[in-house]
């Protein structure tokens, strides 16, 4: 009976599968939904959870993994870096201290001889103090005092002679003499002078060019007539402006003045414009 029970419960688990085979059930749906989530947040750029979680869990122990690696690394090579530097300096300073020896056993080698160079000069100098005393310390001998005979002294004549003044005379003449007529021969500077002069006729119609005929008519020693030109004073009326050269010796201007006015039909008065020294 129970086999009979059991074999009727087979055939009615069989018959509702083969019933439910039948049936359109979707029975895996919820696994196409999320296959169908996670593409769509793939297409909009949403990282899955389900991948990330596990990229995150192995990158995780990943670095995990790495991180003593990097720290050892980066330890042995700040440890090379500390023993080069450390090995630089040292080299360094062994040459810095052959150098120094080197400089000390120059010093030393010139102290040396220094020394011997002094002993040398102190033993030159000690004989020479020795000598110089001894001759400080020689009595000074007297000069010795010769006799003349008084026949010697009448010998010797301490005014010398007449002959001997009288040739010093002469040549003296002759030197006053030869520098007399060197001066003689030279020529004297000869004073002058350069004087304007202003010659003022009586009106306008005086020929002006008769005046100055008559002016330059003078002539006299040590004088030099210059340019001249006419100079307007007014009303038509000009003067006749004429420079000249005198030596002071020969010619003042007084002079001048007087040999000028004595022209009276054509000159009025004669002033001087100007007086310079040459």
């Amino acid at each position: 009976m129970a086999r009979m029970k059991w074999l009727d419960q087979n055939n009615i688990t069989m018959s509702g599968l083969q019933g439910l085979a039948q049936e359109n059930i979707w029975f895996d749906k919820s696994r196409y939904d999320e296959a169908e989530r996670s593409f769509y947040e793939g297409m909009n750029g949403i990282p899955q959870t389900s991948q990330v979680k596990t990229a995150l869990h192995g990158s995780k122990g990943h670095t995990r993994a790495q991180k003593p690696r990097e720290r050892k690394t980066s330890q042995n090579a700040s440890k090379s870096e500390d023993q080069s530097e450390l090995v630089s300096r040292l080299k360094s300073l062994e040459l810095d201290n052959k150098n120094l020896h080197k400089v000390v056993d120059d010093l030393r080698a010139v102290l040396s001889k220094l020394e011997s160079r002094m002993a040398v000069l102190e033993k030159s100098q000690a004989p020479a103090s020795k000598t110089v005393t001894v001759t400080k310390a020689a009595p000074v001998q007297k000069p010795k005092v010769e006799e003349h005979n008084d026949a010697d002294d009448d010998d010797i004549d301490l005014f010398g002679s007449d002959e001997e003044d009288e040739e010093a005379e002469r040549i003296k003449a002759e030197r006053v003499k030869e520098y007399a007529q060197r001066k003689a021969k030279k020529p004297a500077l000869i004073a002058k002078s350069s004087i304007l002069l202003d010659v003022k006729p009586w009106d306008d119609e005086t020929d002006m060019s008769k005046l100055e005929e008559c002016v330059r008519s003078i002539q006299m020693d040590g004088l030099l007539w210059g340019a001249s030109k006419l100079v307007p004073v007014g009303y038509g009326i000009k003067k006749l402006q004429i420079s000249c050269v005198v030596e002071d010796d020969k010619v003042g201007t007084d002079i001048l003045e007087e040999e000028i006015t004595t022209f009276e039909d054509y000159v009025q008065s004669v002033d001087i414009a100007a007086f310079n020294k040459i």
